[in-house]
């Protein structure tokens, strides 16, 4: 009997926050946080992460684990969702995945091994020394003749991404797209009920605007500012992150705030768009679409509750 496993997952800004707590109320179920940024300390407002009053009792997992000097990447995130998974099971309880990043979701619902992420030695220093010297170019040409199928889906400019994908295949003689592509078609091993929440175009690109206006209004700039006076630069994974790196480039005096708050906006619904086709191709996803809820938060929080117990019966 596979072991139950909810993910409520969609495009920022759709609502995902408030339905995942209700839901996870009404099953009896804790959240983990499936946000690459929501992990990070002293990072709220720019991750619009969740408060101890939305929270409304419901216990949350992966938020605030992390200082935002320190990396965040799949491997990390599925070892630590893994251990909340049992603690949660452990209660009695049902895990609830919630949030927006796709690749977390996939690696943890299919457990997908990601070799390429794991801590590289000699082989890794000699590629990291090799691109300095001879340039990123050169690399991607390495993989081109060894493993043309990653070097086609690998952008030459993603030198860490490229010496993994070398790295692997020097280790193991396997290509890596045929390890991934292996992972991928892996049967998930828990009973999934796995639902994308999605909102009409124009609705969503409304709640981005509107959710970006908001951040300011709480004091972004300022937390941006407070993060660069503890040290936090551009080059730290935490703060590429959306919301971070355009506000940077306002302090650092490359943009006016006017312009920063239009970058934002802009890259946010790109963002989003990139967020729908990733989960338009995964398997056992159950969409939510809330127009044809219409509209109706409660509407779509009875249809899953419905479907959780007819699952039981």
């Amino acid at each position: 009997m596979k072991l139950p496993l909810i993910v409520l997952t969609g495009p920022t800004a759709v609502g995902k926050t408030s339905l995942s707590i209700r839901l996870a109320k009404a099953v009896g179920g804790e959240i983990i946080s499936a946000d690459s940024m929501q992990v990070y300390r002293h990072m709220d407002i720019g991750s619009a992460k969740v408060t101890r009053e939305e929270m409304d009792g419901v216990p949350h997992h992966l938020i605030d684990i992390l200082d935002p000097n320190e990396e965040f990447n799949v491997v990390v995130f599925k070892n630590r969702a893994k251990a909340a998974m049992e603690e949660i099971r452990s209660r009695g309880r049902i895990p609830v995945i919630a949030g927006g990043t796709g690749f977390y979701i996939q690696a943890l619902v299919y457990d997908i091994d990601f070799k390429e992420n794991e801590e590289g030695g000699k082989i890794r220093r000699e590629l990291e020394a090799l691109a300095d010297k001879e340039g990123e170019a050169c690399l991607h040409h390495l993989l081109t003749q060894v493993d043309p199928e990653s070097a086609r889906a690998i952008h030459p400019n993603n030198v860490k991404r490229v010496i993994r994908a070398l790295e692997y295949y020097r280790q193991t003689g396997e290509k890596i797209s045929v390890h991934n592509e292996t992972e991928r078609r892996k049967e998930s091993p828990y009973q999934l009920f796995y639902y994308v929440l999605n909102a009409g175009r124009e609705t969503l690109y409304q709640r981005i605007d509107s959710r970006v206006d908001e951040m300011i209004e709480k004091g972004l700039v300022k937390e941006v500012q407070a993060l660069k006076t503890m040290g936090c630069t551009r080059d730290l994974v935490s703060m590429q992150g959306l919301g971070y790196k355009e506000i940077l480039d306002y302090l650092d005096g490359k943009t006016t705030l006017e312009e920063a708050i239009y970058i934002l906006k802009r890259d946010t619904r790109h963002f989003a768009k990139r967020q729908l086709t990733w989960f338009r191709r995964e398997r056992d996803v159950r969409w939510l679409n809330l127009p044809e809820f219409d509209n109706d938060y409660d509407k779509v929080l009875s249809h899953i509750l419905q479907e959780w117990r007819e699952s039981f019966l």
